[in-house]
Protein backbone atom coordinates (compact mmCIF):
# COMPACT_ATOMS: atom_id res chain seq x y z
CA UNK A 1 0.00 0.00 0.00
CA UNK A 2 1.03 3.36 -0.97
CA UNK A 3 1.13 6.14 2.12
CA UNK A 4 -1.15 8.85 1.80
CA UNK A 5 0.86 11.83 1.48
CA UNK A 6 2.91 10.46 -1.60
CA UNK A 7 0.76 11.45 -3.96
CA UNK A 8 0.95 15.21 -2.29
CA UNK A 9 5.00 14.86 -3.12
CA UNK A 10 4.66 16.21 -7.22
CA UNK A 11 2.35 19.22 -5.81
CA UNK A 12 5.25 20.53 -3.25
CA UNK A 13 7.91 20.28 -6.35
CA UNK A 14 5.47 21.47 -8.60
CA UNK A 15 4.59 24.58 -6.13
CA UNK A 16 7.93 25.72 -5.19
CA UNK A 17 9.45 25.20 -8.82
CA UNK A 18 7.01 27.42 -9.74
CA UNK A 19 7.59 29.81 -6.87
CA UNK A 20 11.22 30.34 -7.87
CA UNK A 21 10.59 30.99 -11.18
CA UNK A 22 8.39 33.35 -10.84
CA UNK A 23 9.72 35.41 -8.07
CA UNK A 24 13.39 34.99 -9.22
CA UNK A 25 13.90 34.08 -12.27
CA UNK A 26 10.71 36.49 -13.83
CA UNK A 27 10.89 39.48 -11.60
CA UNK A 28 14.49 39.43 -12.75
CA UNK A 29 14.38 40.18 -16.22
CA UNK A 30 10.64 40.93 -16.53
CA UNK A 31 8.41 39.10 -18.94
CA UNK A 32 8.06 40.29 -22.50
CA UNK A 33 3.95 40.70 -23.85
CA UNK A 34 3.67 37.14 -25.30
CA UNK A 35 4.76 35.40 -21.81
CA UNK A 36 1.85 37.84 -19.75
CA UNK A 37 -0.29 36.15 -22.23
CA UNK A 38 0.87 32.76 -21.94
CA UNK A 39 1.74 32.01 -18.77
CA UNK A 40 -1.66 32.69 -17.39
CA UNK A 41 -3.02 30.22 -20.18
CA UNK A 42 -0.84 27.60 -18.94
CA UNK A 43 -2.13 28.35 -15.32
CA UNK A 44 -5.59 28.11 -16.67
CA UNK A 45 -4.73 24.83 -18.31
CA UNK A 46 -3.91 23.14 -15.07
CA UNK A 47 -7.01 24.93 -13.23
CA UNK A 48 -8.81 23.18 -15.66
CA UNK A 49 -7.65 19.78 -14.97
CA UNK A 50 -8.22 20.58 -11.36
CA UNK A 51 -11.81 21.65 -11.98
CA UNK A 52 -12.68 18.78 -13.83
CA UNK A 53 -11.33 16.13 -11.04
CA UNK A 54 -12.97 17.87 -8.05
CA UNK A 55 -16.59 18.13 -9.82
CA UNK A 56 -16.86 15.12 -12.01
CA UNK A 57 -17.06 11.78 -10.67
CA UNK A 58 -14.47 9.30 -11.80
CA UNK A 59 -15.44 6.60 -14.02
CA UNK A 60 -13.85 4.85 -17.14
CA UNK A 61 -15.53 7.16 -19.56
CA UNK A 62 -14.80 10.52 -17.79
CA UNK A 63 -10.97 9.37 -17.25
CA UNK A 64 -10.47 9.63 -21.52
CA UNK A 65 -11.63 13.61 -20.38
CA UNK A 66 -9.05 14.14 -17.82
CA UNK A 67 -6.38 12.24 -20.26
CA UNK A 68 -7.37 14.47 -23.16
CA UNK A 69 -7.15 17.74 -20.41
CA UNK A 70 -3.97 16.80 -19.53
CA UNK A 71 -2.44 16.10 -22.41
CA UNK A 72 -3.59 19.58 -23.46
CA UNK A 73 -1.93 21.33 -20.77
CA UNK A 74 1.39 19.55 -21.01
CA UNK A 75 1.34 20.53 -24.70
CA UNK A 76 0.68 23.65 -23.81
CA UNK A 77 2.94 24.47 -21.32
CA UNK A 78 5.79 23.94 -23.92
CA UNK A 79 4.54 26.45 -26.38
CA UNK A 80 7.07 29.46 -25.02
CA UNK A 81 10.57 27.11 -24.86
CA UNK A 82 11.35 27.95 -28.43
CA UNK A 83 11.76 31.70 -27.56
CA UNK A 84 12.82 30.94 -24.01
CA UNK A 85 16.35 30.01 -25.35
CA UNK A 86 16.52 33.52 -26.32
CA UNK A 87 15.15 35.11 -23.24
CA UNK A 88 16.01 32.88 -20.09
CA UNK A 89 19.63 31.83 -18.76
CA UNK A 90 20.50 28.48 -17.90
CA UNK A 91 19.68 27.87 -14.59
CA UNK A 92 15.98 29.05 -15.45
CA UNK A 93 15.78 26.81 -18.20
CA UNK A 94 16.80 23.95 -16.19
CA UNK A 95 13.76 24.98 -13.99
CA UNK A 96 11.52 24.91 -16.96
CA UNK A 97 12.29 21.30 -17.70
CA UNK A 98 12.27 20.22 -14.03
CA UNK A 99 8.07 22.01 -14.15
CA UNK A 100 7.99 20.14 -17.62
CA UNK A 101 8.68 16.64 -16.25
CA UNK A 102 7.41 17.18 -13.02
CA UNK A 103 4.01 18.49 -14.46
CA UNK A 104 2.76 15.32 -15.69
CA UNK A 105 3.89 13.45 -12.72
CA UNK A 106 1.47 15.93 -10.71
CA UNK A 107 -1.59 15.09 -12.86
CA UNK A 108 -1.06 11.88 -12.51
CA UNK A 109 -1.06 12.09 -8.76
CA UNK A 110 -4.02 13.91 -9.08
CA UNK A 111 -5.28 11.35 -11.15
CA UNK A 112 -4.65 8.65 -8.40
CA UNK A 113 -6.22 11.16 -5.85
CA UNK A 114 -9.49 11.34 -8.20
CA UNK A 115 -11.24 8.01 -7.77
CA UNK A 116 -11.28 8.59 -3.52
CA UNK A 117 -13.12 11.92 -3.98
CA UNK A 118 -16.28 10.57 -4.60
CA UNK A 119 -18.78 8.33 -3.07
CA UNK A 120 -17.95 5.67 -5.14
CA UNK A 121 -15.12 4.06 -3.48
CA UNK A 122 -12.45 2.43 -5.69
CA UNK A 123 -11.79 -1.03 -5.28
CA UNK A 124 -8.01 -1.37 -6.19
CA UNK A 125 -5.98 -1.90 -3.40
CA UNK A 126 -3.49 0.80 -4.37
CA UNK A 127 -6.37 3.42 -3.88
CA UNK A 128 -7.59 1.78 -0.84
CA UNK A 129 -4.97 3.40 0.96
CA UNK A 130 -5.42 6.36 -0.42
CA UNK A 131 -9.23 6.20 1.13
CA UNK A 132 -8.84 6.77 5.01
CA UNK A 133 -7.09 10.46 4.22
CA UNK A 134 -9.62 11.02 1.67
CA UNK A 135 -11.11 14.22 3.10
CA UNK A 136 -7.92 15.45 3.40
CA UNK A 137 -6.90 14.86 0.11
CA UNK A 138 -10.13 16.49 -1.03
CA UNK A 139 -9.46 19.71 1.25
CA UNK A 140 -5.72 19.58 -0.55
CA UNK A 141 -7.12 19.67 -3.70
CA UNK A 142 -9.65 22.06 -3.16
CA UNK A 143 -6.55 24.24 -1.34
CA UNK A 144 -4.83 23.56 -4.52
CA UNK A 145 -7.33 24.52 -7.06
CA UNK A 146 -7.96 27.71 -4.69
CA UNK A 147 -4.06 28.79 -4.91
CA UNK A 148 -3.98 28.16 -8.35
CA UNK A 149 -6.82 30.33 -9.51
CA UNK A 150 -5.32 33.19 -6.98
CA UNK A 151 -1.78 32.80 -8.80
CA UNK A 152 -3.79 33.02 -12.33
CA UNK A 153 -4.84 35.99 -11.14
CA UNK A 154 -2.14 37.35 -9.85
CA UNK A 155 -0.18 36.44 -13.36
CA UNK A 156 -2.92 38.60 -15.43
CA UNK A 157 -3.21 41.46 -12.78
CA UNK A 158 0.59 41.70 -11.97
CA UNK A 159 2.10 41.21 -15.28
CA UNK A 160 -0.11 43.08 -17.23
CA UNK A 161 -1.68 46.35 -15.12
CA UNK A 162 1.16 46.22 -12.18
CA UNK A 163 4.37 45.62 -13.80
CA UNK A 164 6.29 47.98 -15.85
CA UNK A 165 9.34 47.44 -17.97
CA UNK A 166 12.64 49.02 -16.36
CA UNK A 167 13.48 52.46 -19.05
CA UNK A 168 17.51 51.80 -19.95
CA UNK A 169 18.66 55.37 -19.94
Amino acid sequence: MIPWYLPIIPFIIQALAIMIDEFFFHVKRGLPLWERIGHPLDTMSVLACFIYILFVPFSSGTIWWFVALSLLSCLLITKDEFVHKHHCPAKEQWLHALLFVNHPIMLLAAALIWPTLHPHPPTQPYLLSLLSQAHTLKTFLYLQTGFIFIFMIYQIIYWNFIWHEKKIS
